[in-house]
């Protein structure tokens, strides 16, 4: 979840965005979880910017064989089947950890997207690393 999407809700990023956020506790708590955090190319990420995932079919192409695309003037990201289902728990847990609202077309999306793509042996095994990591961090 881009840090735009759950910043918004804060007092700090209506004040002036990342940077005046950059002291407040919870900012730091959400922008530093773990469950939200996963490898992406640099360019990919910076182009996907805080744009919201579509529901299309995506054309490969844009970042050579990286199953990815980005609608500039639709000011949407399109993402591989296969990680759909991983980008809905992740927003799934950010909501309901930060009590960030989702809009209903996203929920509805995200839901899909879950169903669609069952969690992976990947997944259950980062959240147990990030479950094992919190555990000796407190």
């Amino acid at each position: 979840m881009p840090a735009h999407n759950f910043g918004k809700h804060l007092h700090c990023w209506r004040e002036g965005g990342r940077k005046a956020c950059r002291k407040d506790p919870l900012f730091k708590k959400m922008e530093a979880d773990m469950h939200n955090l996963v490898p992406a190319i640099g360019e990919v990420n910076g182009d996907r910017s805080n744009y919201r995932y579509g529901a299309n079919k995506l054309k490969i192409g844009q970042y050579g064989n990286c199953e990815f695309q980005v609608d500039f003037k639709a000011k949407r990201a399109y993402v591989k089947n296969y990680i759909k289902g991983d980008i809905a728990r992740i927003y799934f847990y950010m909501s309901k950890t930060y009590n960030i609202k989702l809009s209903k077309q996203e929920k509805k999306m995200m839901e899909a997207w879950d169903k669609q793509d069952p969690i992976s042996k990947w997944e259950l095994d980062k959240k147990n690393i990030i479950k094992g990591y919190y555990a000796r961090k407190n």
